[in-house]
């Protein structure tokens, strides 16, 4: 049963400054309104946030000892990244085609850093700590999902010329800038003197949940130019975008309790389920299937999933993993 304080934290994730300014940005798309905000400026905030979280989680690491725990949780998490895709694909193959269902698949079982950012800015407002080391878990999920998007593509798309071979696609994923940006900043951060790496905190973790408001104000406009191509795919595609993220995000709140009882990290983990790719999936599927439609995947990741979960998901997924 759900109790005040449950509706307490969604009340308070709804009013969250960084949410509220995601909320005006769907508003000013909606109102076709001239505000924007330059190209350069969006992609240097994109690769603050993942350089910030990066780092900090390097830090964090290089203070923490490798446990068990640790090499159980990288061991999950690229279980649940190479598992989700499987039944993704198999659910969408029949309804938008195979070359659209693996990137669907590969989008799923990847993760989105933003909602991964909204997560841990969620629970620094209910002040719960969580380990560096999910920074790493989080890179890790990247590569499993693209390369089983790749081999459903290439096994059931028989009219498809395989030009792109598994190498390509290993070697797109690694070196996808945002996949490049995080774990360069996780070493970074691990190799890098404590005493030198305060000099650059107040960059780091002083002005992180500004930058986060701006960039979520990009992120709605986005959303509703890029729904409106979205709708011509149905139903059943909105509704996929919506059971998988709190199928995956659900299973995984209470399973993350067989890896670890760390509240913080657990949910993690069930954000990180619940997510999809919007960033590193698009550009290594304009490798590996041309074909597919990114007028399809992406409004599902971006302009459904997105804000299901950064609305309704995070206080779900927190309260599931308080219950079990």
């Amino acid at each position: 049963m759900i109790n005040n304080n449950s509706f307490a934290i969604l009340a308070a994730n709804l009013t969250n400054p960084t949410l509220l300014f995601f909320l005006l940005g769907i508003v000013a798309a909606m109102m076709k309104s001239d505000l924007e905000i330059p190209a350069p400026s969006i992609k240097f905030i994109s690769l603050y946030l993942l350089f910030s979280i990066g780092f900090k989680g390097g830090q964090e690491l290089e203070h923490s000892h490798f446990t068990s725990e640790i090499g159980y949780s990288l061991i999950f998490g690229v279980i649940i990244a190479a598992i989700i895709p499987i039944y993704t694909f198999f659910l969408a193959k029949n309804k938008v085609g195979i070359s659209n269902a693996g990137a669907i698949a590969a989008s799923y079982g990847s993760v989105s850093a933003v909602t991964f950012v909204s997560a841990v800015s969620f629970l620094e407002m209910q002040s719960i700590p969580f380990g560096g080391h999910m920074i790493a878990v989080m890179a890790l999920m990247e590569f499993p999902a693209i390369v089983m998007g790749f081999v459903f593509i290439m096994k059931y798309d028989k009219s498809r010329e395989n030009t792109v071979g598994m190498k390509g696609i290993l070697k797109h994923a690694v070196s996808n800038g945002s996949v490049l940006m995080i774990m360069g900043s996780l070493i970074i951060g691990i190799i890098a003197d404590s005493k030198q790496a305060e000099g650059i905190k107040p960059f780091t973790t002083d002005i992180f949940k500004g930058f986060l408001a701006i960039f979520l104000l990009e992120m709605g406009m986005i959303t509703v130019k890029r729904f409106a191509s979205f709708r011509k795919h149905g139903m059943f595609v909105f509704l996929l975008a919506i059971i998988l993220p709190l199928f995956n995000g659900c299973f995984v709140a209470i399973a993350s309790g067989l890896v670890t009882d760390q509240i913080g990290n657990r949910f993690i983990f069930a954000i990180l389920a619940a997510s999809a790719s919007y960033i590193a999936v698009p550009a290594a599927m304009r490798l590996a299937a041309p074909k597919s439609d990114p007028g399809l995947y992406i409004p599902m990741a971006l302009g459904v999933t997105f804000p299901f979960n950064i609305t309704i998901g995070l206080p779900l997924y927190y309260f599931l993993i308080q219950m079990f």
